[in-house]
C-alpha cells in the first residue's frame, strides 16, 4: 500500500548506507544524558455496562475565551504525587514545562493533531519489537497533549504482560485495566490523577500472560468506545505490546482510530517494519516514530 511505501522511505534514511531522500519531518527525542537524537515521523494521509466516566471528570468553565484553555476537575480520580527526580531519571520530559526536549514532542503532537483533524481521538502506541521506545513515547505524548489548550489526555497501560507506565511515573499499580475487565472494579477506582492538569492515567493492574483475549473482549470494546465518545476533546493513548511478539496488538487494533508505531534506527530491521505494517490496515497507521536511543522501553 502507498502508506507503507512512504513510511519505509522515512526509515531508510537511518539505515547504514542509505541514500533515500528524507520524506518525513524530523523530530528529536532525548537520550539518558539529556542529549537529543534525531527521530523521524513519517505521516500517512489519510457485554458489560458502560463505565461511569462522568463520575471521574467534570469540566470547569473555560478559563480563557481567547486560548480555549479549560481546567477539568477530577473529583473521584485517585491523586498521586509524582517525584520530579524519578521522572527525570526515567526521561519523562513531558512533565517538565521548561525541558528543551519537550519541543520535539510538541512537533510530534502537532503532526498528530493535523493528521487526525478531529476524526478520531484514540491512538494505539506500539512497536515492532520490545525495547524500541513505545512506552516512553506514549508517556511523553500524553504529557504533551495535556499541555495543549483545547485537549485533555488519558494514558492507558494495555501492555498487561509487561506493565511499565506506573513504574516510569513512580506510583503503585494497585488497581488497573485487568481489575476492571475481570473483577468488575468500578471505572472510577482505576483512574489516577498525577497532579498534571488535564492528564489522567490508568495502569494495567495485575500482570497477565494471556492478555490478547482480554484486549479483544466485549468489555474492552465497550470501554474504548466510551473513551472515544465521552469527551471529544480528549486524546487517549494506549501503550500496547509489540506487534511481532504477541497477538495483543492485533486483537486491540480494531478498537482504536489510529496506530502509531515506534521503531529504533539501527535496531529495527526493514523486514520487521514491513511485517509490522502488514499487520495493521493502512488507513489506521498514523505514522512511524523513529528514534536512535539504544535503551528505551
Amino acid at each position: 500500500m502507498a502508506v507503507h511505501r512512504k513510511l519505509i522511505a522515512g526509515l531508510k534514511n537511518f539505515m547504514p548506507g542509505a541514500t533515500a531522500r528524507r520524506t518525513a519531518p524530523a523530530v528529536k527525542l532525548p537520550d539518558a544524558n539529556g542529549k537529543t537524537e534525531t527521530a523521524d515521523l513519517a505521516v500517512s494521509q489519510p457485554g458489560r455496562e458502560q463505565p461511569a466516566m462522568d463520575a471521574v471528570m467534570q469540566v470547569r468553565p473555560v478559563d480563557s475565551e481567547k486560548t480555549g484553555w479549560f481546567s477539568p476537575s477530577y473529583k473521584n480520580a485517585r491523586p498521586v504525587k509524582l517525584n520530579p527526580q524519578v521522572l527525570a531519571e526515567n526521561r519523562c520530559v513531558g512533565y517538565q514545562s521548561e525541558a528543551p526536549e519537550l519541543e520535539f514532542y510538541r512537533v510530534l503532537r502537532t503532526h498528530i493533531l493535523q493528521q487526525t483533524g478531529g476524526k478520531g481521538n484514540t491512538v494505539m502506541v506500539t512497536s515492532a519489537n520490545p525495547g524500541e521506545g513505545k512506552t516512553l513515547t506514549a508517556i511523553n505524548l500524553a504529557f504533551t497533549f495535556a499541555r495543549e489548550f483545547k485537549q485533555t489526555a488519558l494514558l492507558v497501560d494495555c501492555d498487561l504482560r509487561r506493565q511499565q507506565i506506573h513504574e516510569r511515573l513512580g506510583f503503585p499499580s494497585d488497581k488497573g485495566l485487568f481489575d476492571y475487565l475481570i473483577d468488575d472494579v468500578p471505572f472510577s477506582d482505576l483512574v489516577v490523577w498525577p497532579g498534571v492538569e488535564k492528564l489522567t492515567v490508568i495502569s494495567g493492574g495485575k500482570t497477565v500472560k494471556d492478555s490478547s483475549e482480554l484486549l479483544g473482549s466485549l468489555g474492552m470494546k465497550n470501554l474504548v468506545n466510551d473513551m472515544k465518545h465521552r469527551y471529544p476533546d480528549r486524546y487517549v493513548f494506549f501503550d500496547v505490546p509489540p506487534l511481532l511478539t504477541s497477538a495483543d496488538s492485533l486483537a486491540f487494533a480494531p478498537l482504536v482510530d489510529y496506530v502509531l508505531i515506534v521503531v529504533q534506527a539501527g535496531k529495527t530491521s526493514l523486514q520487521d517494519v514491513n511485517k509490522a505494517l502488514k499487520l495493521i490496515p493502512g488507513e489506521k497507521v498514523l505514522g512511524l516514530v523513529m528514534n536512535r536511543q539504544q535503551n528505551l522501553l
